[in-house]
């Protein structure tokens, strides 16, 4: 996608901290700040702001502000529509300054923002918490999660004992720990993690489950003469949680009718979106008020209740499954 000179002004500002955007607007006119505000107001509207974009006017304003030739700080040849005037000579070079040493700090975790989350875990195998906790801070909440999530147990607590209590870590450490990682990243590129047991067997159950119950039973029976552990493991990943919006309503509404208010309440704590509506809308409007009752008086779950109140939800689907009763749509 091509920018025009006001979204790369507006590209630019997002990448940016404060103080140093401020400096940069201080020297537009108001109908230019105007223009850009605007600007920034789609781009966050419209979801547009790609990484990849982001990273390349950067770094296309950071090789504007390094070549030999670049004798006055001119905004006007990157920016082109945005600046009608060039700042002075001297309010120029202090900006300058400002600008490259913030570009350039945010530049260096770009790579590993843009790195794969397989590549981004081994690449932190094994390094230090306060390394770990400083990249998962540069990456987007979502993607953290997602890491935290992969990481081994151990590395996972110390990584967010480090965030929850951070040190201060001054800008030549984080510079050190962007290029280390970033270094690492290029000897793990296109490898991913293996799988875990749980995700080959998810994928092996949702297959037999798309069979007739006849030939589907046949097979798992097979699995368990020779791992009964495995066997089970297969039928139970057959429906899970997440399968929710995928079951049909009626399928969904005559197993809902079996799970108390009060475990349907713990069940929906921090659900998914999708699978909350889901289940809110295939209960009546005297259950809805139930459960939500429950959930005004109850207390802050523990995960593993959560867990297990969801377990029961799922039960039902599965006992259906298992006689044949169970409707999917499109999973």
């Amino acid at each position: 996608m091509a920018f025009t000179g006001k979204q790369k002004a507006a590209v630019l500002l997002m990448s940016l901290d404060a103080a140093t955007g401020t400096e940069l607007l201080r020297g537009l006119g108001a109908d230019d700040v105007q223009e850009v505000a605007l600007e920034l107001a789609r781009i966050e509207a419209s979801q547009q702001h790609d990484v990849r974009e982001q990273a390349k006017v950067v770094r296309e304003f950071c090789t504007s502000l390094q070549s030999k030739q670049t004798h006055r700080f001119s905004m006007r040849g990157f920016l082109n529509e945005m600046l009608v005037n060039v700042l002075g000579k001297d309010r120029a070079e202090q900006i300058q300054g400002q600008v490259r040493k913030s570009t350039e700090m945010k530049d260096l975790f770009v790579d590993i923002r843009l790195a794969s989350m397989d590549e981004l875990i081994l690449a932190l195998e094994g390094e230090h918490p306060q390394t770990i906790a400083v990249v998962l801070s540069e990456l987007t909440p979502k993607k953290s999660q997602e890491a935290l999530s992969l990481l081994s147990e151990e590395a996972r607590l110390k990584a967010v004992c480090k965030m929850t209590t951070p040190e201060l870590v001054g800008a030549g450490v984080r510079q050190r720990i962007a290029s280390m990682v970033s270094e690492r990243l290029k000897s793990f590129k296109g490898e991913t993690i293996a799988e875990k047991p749980e995700q080959t067997l998810r994928k092996l159950a949702i297959v037999l489950s798309g069979l007739e119950r006849d030939l589907r039973d046949q097979l798992v029976d097979e699995i368990g003469k020779h791992d009964e552990e495995t066997a089970t493991m297969v039928r139970r990943l057959m429906v899970t949680w997440e399968d929710i919006p995928s079951i049909a309503d009626r399928s969904l509404q005559e197993a809902l009718r079996t799970v108390e208010s009060a475990k349907l309440a713990m069940a929906l704590y921090g659900a998914d979106e999708e699978i909350a509506q889901k289940i809110r809308s295939n209960i009546s409007d005297r259950a809805v008020a139930m459960v939500d009752e429950e959930a005004s008086l109850m207390q802050e779950p523990l995960e593993k209740e959560v867990l297990s109140a969801r377990e029961e939800v799922v039960k039902p689907l599965r006992d259906a499954n298992e006689e044949g009763k169970l409707r999917m749509v499109g999973r």
